[in-house]
C-alpha cells in the first residue's frame, strides 16, 4: 500500500521550492513548476501528485496543457476554482511574454513573417477570432487588431470596420488573418468570397489587401501564396 508522504516531510533539496533557490528553475521538472503554482496538494495528495494528475489529462504535453480551460482544470481532484484561475493566468502571461515586441519595425516580405507576426495571438484557442494586420506603403507594420470574435464555427467580420481602422492608421495595405479551431487547413467557400469582396472594395479606396491567412496552431495557409488571390 501506499502511504501518503507531505512534501513538508521531503529533503530541502527535492522540495519544488527549496529545490528552485537551491538549483534553480531550469532543474525542476514540469511537474514540479505546476506544484508550485497550485501551491498545495490536498489531505491525502501532495502538490506533486496533483500536478501529474494535470499533465495526465493533457498527455504530457505542455502544448496540450496550455489549451486546457479553467474548467478543464477543475475536473482534476485537488483544482478548485481559484488553483484553475492561477493555472490559467500562469499560462497566459507565458503567452503574452511571446507577443511582446521588442520595440523593432517589422517589415512584411513574406506570408511567413506576417505569421510570426500572428500565430501567438491565436494560439491554444477553441473559437474562432480576426485579425488585421496594417502596413504602410513600405509594407511595415503599423498596427494589429482583432477585429471580430466567434464560436467554433465561425466569426463574422464588418468590412466597412477593417477599412474604417485602415484609414485611421492610414494604412496602404492590410492582411487579414483567421483560425479555424477545427485543425483544417482549408479555406472555406465563405473565407474565399469574403477576401475577394474586401480585396475588390479595397482596390477603390487604394487600400490593398496583401493576404489572407488561416492559422491551425503553428501551421498556417496563405491565400497569396496558394493563388487565392
Amino acid at each position: 500500500m501506499d502511504y501518503y508522504s507531505s512534501i513538508k516531510t521531503w529533503a530541502e533539496d527535492e522540495r519544488p521550492r527549496e529545490k528552485m533557490l537551491l538549483k534553480g528553475k531550469n532543474a525542476l521538472s514540469d511537474a514540479e513548476v505546476i506544484a508550485i503554482l497550485l501551491g498545495s496538494g490536498t489531505v491525502s495528495r501532495s502538490a506533486i501528485d496533483v500536478a501529474k494528475d494535470l499533465l495526465k489529462q493533457s498527455n504530457g504535453s505542455l502544448d496540450e496543457f496550455g489549451k486546457m480551460t479553467i474548467n478543464d482544470f477543475k475536473k482534476i481532484k485537488g483544482v478548485g476554482q481559484a488553483k484553475a484561475i492561477v493555472l490559467s493566468a500562469a499560462i497566459e502571461l507565458g503567452n503574452r511574454r511571446l507577443q511582446v515586441s521588442k520595440g523593432e519595425k517589422v517589415k512584411v516580405t513574406s506570408s511567413q513573417v506576417a505569421f510570426e507576426q500572428l500565430k501567438y495571438d491565436f494560439m491554444d484557442l477553441q473559437h474562432e477570432e480576426f485579425f488585421v494586420l496594417f502596413l504602410n506603403r513600405g509594407n511595415v507594420v503599423i498596427n494589429k487588431l482583432q477585429l471580430s470574435k466567434g464560436g467554433m464555427a465561425g466569426t463574422v467580420v464588418d468590412g466597412k470596420i477593417i477599412f474604417k481602422h485602415a484609414l485611421d492608421n492610414n494604412a496602404s495595405g492590410i492582411i487579414l488573418a483567421h483560425n479555424h479551431p477545427s485543425g483544417r487547413l482549408v479555406p472555406s467557400e465563405a473565407d474565399k468570397r469574403l477576401t475577394k469582396q474586401l480585396k475588390d472594395f479595397g482596390k477603390f479606396i487604394e487600400i490593398e489587401v496583401l493576404d489572407h491567412l488561416i492559422i491551425c496552431d503553428h501551421e498556417y495557409i496563405s491565400f497569396a501564396d496558394e493563388g487565392y488571390l
